[in-house]
């Protein structure tokens, strides 16, 4: 039961490390006591847009006259569409364990806790009452909801994410308490299926660190589609269908309806595994970690959310490369410089790089180009009535800072700048590139202009 490196937790980071470790001819052991794929694959990315995607088609046939189609009531079957959101997750899962039973990786469906650990022994893991040591220790439990500490909320029945993937039923109206990622993702889910859908967030703006102007774009498009939004407030209180809200200087005022969802944002995982044990170094986050994603110990790595570094399951692929090359001894090292967030609203929203907020706060010179995605015919073609925008911020060498987009397919279309400013191209070399015709793509050449 001694092996070249054992992982806790078998999320994104966990399978990934697990996959390439064993892949590279370590003995590899990995423990997870609920599902594989952790919170992303059962009760986040994968299931979300799965309802996403058939909460857009449902918007699209019921406004296909836009495009000549006519189509007499559609309805939405939430049994069947819950079933075949978890039909998604079970075949994906099926799959990553498949990848790592063939990689000959020791998967423990179990709960595991690490034991007292001295510098020079090797790491200890119990589970399913057995004991496991490892030469390297890989930490990727993940994160968990915030509740936040809101009067009479514990008395009362809310949905978080988890809740909300799983209903049966639609209600007539929401509250969502966050406007983040997350809270705006169920927000237009329900609100394409015809929910009176209302957002609270204690910012001024909706999806916290996204870009600004993008992000009220996106608000002022949902706002035309009757979702009302409650920016600047602070949630007092609960009381069963009844919602407090404050804003300095202001009365107080109150909401109603039939159902409420809390959103607020995750923190990492730090307890019921023994991390006490370890005497790591951290941060206000989570595990302090190096660009190599070594703990203060050189055995003993941290990746994914657990760092509460990038809560995002792209970054916890990458972070888990890079631990297990440098257990092989590859040069290899995390660069969060180019990593892409998407908003899977309808239009999404992506982004990569520095926004003129994070540039303005930092002191950073730049300038920037941005034109409306209807530039691209393929865009105008397949989006009617939708603007969106495509903004560049760069540098004086006219090398990449930032790239904005909002509009479908943001979310595809971000990884060719992604890798723009990772290979750290400027305007010359990006003018180069052939782009088919016609796709929306092309608007990232357009906007070199």
């Amino acid at each position: 039961m001694r092996y070249d490196l054992a992982i806790i937790g078998g999320g994104p980071a966990g399978y990934t490390a697990a996959e390439r470790a064993a892949q590279g001819g370590l003995s590899t052991v990995l423990f997870e006591k609920n599902a594989l794929g952790g919170v992303c694959l059962n009760e986040g990315c994968i299931p979300t847009k799965t309802l996403l995607y058939s909460a857009k088609l449902y918007d699209s046939i019921r406004n296909g006259a836009k495009y000549a189609v006519k189509a007499e009531s559609p309805t939405i079957d939430m049994p069947k569409l819950m079933a075949r959101k978890t039909k998604v997750v079970r075949k994906l899962t099926a799959g990553i364990r498949m990848k790592l039973t063939e990689a000959g990786v020791k998967l423990v469906n179990s709960e595991a806790r690490i034991a007292q650990f001295f510098d020079n022994s090797l790491i200890t893991i119990e589970a399913n009452k057995e004991i496991f040591e490892a030469k390297n220790l890989l930490l990727a439990t993940g994160s968990e909801t915030v509740i936040p500490p809101i009067a009479g909320l514990d008395q009362n029945d809310y949905w978080t994410s988890r809740e909300a993937l799983d209903v049966k039923e639609l209600p007539k109206s929401l509250i969502v308490i966050g406007g983040g990622v997350v809270g705006m993702e169920f927000a237009a889910f329900f609100n394409h299926l015809g929910v009176e859908v209302q957002v609270i967030d204690a910012l001024n703006k909706i999806l916290g660190p996204m870009d600004n102007e993008l992000s009220s774009m996106l608000q002022a498009e949902y706002t035309k589609r009757g979702m009302k939004f409650h920016l600047g407030y602070q949630v007092t209180a609960v009381d069963g269908q009844t919602v407090y809200l404050r804003r300095e200087g202001e009365e107080p005022k109150t909401l109603t309806a039939e159902r409420l969802l809390v959103s607020v944002g995750r923190r990492a995982i730090l307890k019921g595994f023994g991390l006490e044990n370890l005497n790591l170094e951290m941060t206000r986050r989570g595990v302090k970690v190096d660009e190599r994603m070594r703990t203060s110990h050189p055995h003993i790595y941290a990746c994914g959310d657990i760092t509460g570094c990038s809560m995002l399951a792209h970054t916890a692929v990458r972070e888990a490369e890079v631990a297990v090359n440098q257990i092989l001894g590859r040069d290899d090292k995390m660069n969060y410089r180019a990593i892409p967030s998407v908003v899977y609203t309808n239009p999404e929203i992506a982004s990569v790089g520095f926004s003129e907020e994070d540039l303005v706060s930092a002191g950073i010179l730049y300038h920037v180009k941005k034109i409306p995605m209807t530039y691209s015919g393929r865009f105008v073609a397949e989006n009617e009535q939708m603007n969106g925008l495509c903004k560049f911020l760069f540098d004086d060498r006219k090398h990449l800072l930032g790239v904005h987009l909002l509009g479908n397919p943001a979310s595809e279309l971000i990884v060719t700048a992604a890798l723009a400013i990772e290979q750290g191209l400027n305007f010359d070399t990006l003018k180069r590139i052939v782009f088919p015709h016609p796709t929306v793509s092309e608007i990232l050449k357009e906007a070199l202009y």
